[in-house]
């Protein structure tokens, strides 16, 4: 069966119970932004900016050192070698990428199985890297969080992983875009990743390098929704 790229006769039951759904967790989001409740669930878009790094030094063959999350929402990700202008980007458009792809994996209970195990062999990967108690503390509790809820989705009536995947994908990809207008331009943060990476390609400064990347995430969601309705359809 050929993709319906042109999305004709959208929407289908499930192309609308998507697109209320992703409202409804875009909403909420936003409605407990300052919240303690959505602590948690930002912690975790930290903890992906920064495994994004991670994973950026290793492909260009660098080492990580280690890797930290702060209670502040604030991280870091200490690496040797590897480069640096592909190193520095990856923290805000990986969280972005990865919003993206948990999205999409929420579309179909067998790709949020395989979601929500990639996630959970990342978080074990990292507890054993990891430089502080905040972010082993995040990672044993996400484990456990998951893991329950995958209990629930294979022998109970509550079966709410592909949501539970789906919010983390939205927060993911609201936070990327919060965080580059917080740290570049409401008040613009000068040991920020853009702020460096402005130092090596300096045809911008961290601002323009800020809004940049911000599109760039923008169009990442935008292309979850559509990609999202194109695989429901």
């Amino acid at each position: 069966m050929k993709p319906n790229w042109e999305l004709k006769n959208c929407c289908n039951h499930d192309q609308v119970v998507f697109l209320i759904t992703v409202s409804v967790c875009a909403v909420v989001i936003l409605a407990l932004w300052r919240t303690f409740l959505l602590k948690p669930f930002k912690l975790v878009t930290v903890f992906l900016h920064e495994a994004s790094h991670a994973v950026a030094c290793k492909l260009t063959c660098g080492h990580v050192e280690g890797i930290k999350v702060n209670v502040d929402e604030g991280g870091t990700t200490q690496t040797r070698g590897g480069v640096y202008w592909l190193i520095l980007p990856a923290g805000y458009l990986g969280s972005s990428f990865w919003g993206m792809v948990l999205i999409l994996a929420s579309t179909n209970l067998l790709t949020a199985r395989i979601a929500a195990g990639c996630f959970l062999a990342a978080l074990l990967v990292v507890l054993f890297v990891a430089k502080n108690w905040t972010l082993r503390g995040l990672c044993i509790g996400f484990i456990l969080f998951l893991g329950v809820i995958w209990a629930l989705q294979e022998t109970t009536k509550v079966r709410i992983l592909r949501y539970i995947i789906l919010f983390i994908g939205v927060m993911n990809s609201l936070f990327s875009v919060y965080d580059i207008y917080d740290d570049l331009i409401s008040r613009r943060v000068h040991s920020s990743d853009a702020e460096k990476f402005a130092e090596v390609c300096p045809c911008c400064n961290g601002v323009g390098w800020g809004i940049i990347w911000g599109l760039i995430s923008l169009l990442f969601l935008c292309g979850a929704m559509y990609l999202g309705l194109v695989i429901l359809s």
